[in-house]
């Protein structure tokens, strides 16, 4: 039997009486996707070495979760707005920064966009979900999720970017389920995808590492969705070896050819 890339997924830290390390299930079914076997990494970054997981490893996934990054990571003063899972975000950082020195690619979805986004120097907004905003990124809070889900706007993609090249268009149509984003850039990241309001939907690092990050959740019914089959395709792609470039060039020969 020939050996799958491996995918560590990080887990997040839930806080009932007895604490529990998990990953929501929708992002674990994007691998057949992928065409990776996934194993969940724990965010235990007191007794887990990212260097010896990141060995063994193809690449990594960075999740979404109910938690935001910490503000003083990225250099705000203030308390922010909770919840918050330090143990996540020292294990993201160390598995981010073993990634790039081992050459392990890795794909964000939405707090590992954020993460992804801090761990090169941006700073992060968090008005995102405010209801007197002309473009809303996240519904009410208190909604089933797949009413959550239902929440959708277009973004554009960068002209001759990886996502252009690997999607086939200059523009998709997206959910949106974030009260987070990017606000300063900063010099480290490039563009990838941005929605109609400005908000930056899509990055990667503008030296070259295979790191590649989207604000929006396409786990969500991946299934149902070719878009979102063929971001995860290009991500396999990535485990098997191919460049950002090579694999986005592969993914879009294939879907022209049906």
């Amino acid at each position: 039997m020939s050996r799958r890339p491996l995918v560590g997924v990080i887990c997040c830290t839930r806080m009932p009486e007895d604490p529990v390390q998990g990953v929501a299930e929708r992002y674990l079914r994007a691998a057949p996707f992928v065409g990776a076997d996934f194993v969940l990494v724990p965010s235990l970054p007191d007794i887990s070495n990212a260097a010896s997981i990141l060995s063994r490893l193809d690449g990594v996934l960075l999740t979404g979760s109910p938690s935001n990054v910490a503000p003083h990571l990225y250099r705000s003063a203030d308390e922010g707005d909770g919840p918050f899972d330090p143990r996540r975000d020292e294990m993201a950082f160390r598995l981010i920064s073993e990634s790039v020195e081992q050459d392990r690619p890795v794909l964000g979805i939405c707090r590992g966009f954020q993460e992804i986004a801090v761990a090169y120097g941006a700073t992060l907004r968090r008005d995102l979900g405010e209801a007197q905003r002309a473009q809303i990124h996240h519904t009410p809070l208190g909604l089933p999720i797949a009413d959550m889900f239902k929440l959708e706007h277009r973004v554009d993609l960068t002209s001759g970017g990886i996502l252009e090249r690997a999607l086939g268009g200059s523009s998709i149509v997206v959910n949106s389920a974030h009260f987070q984003g990017v606000n300063d850039l900063g010099n480290k990241l490039a563009v990838e995808a941005t929605s109609a309001d400005g908000v930056i939907e899509g990055i990667r690092p503008a030296g070259g590492e295979r790191v590649l990050a989207v604000q929006w959740h396409p786990e969500w019914r991946v299934a149902e969705n070719p878009i979102s089959r063929e971001l995860f395709a290009w991500f396999g792609l990535l485990l098997k070896g191919a460049s950002m470039r090579e694999a986005a060039d592969l993914v879009a020969e294939k879907a022209t050819l049906g």
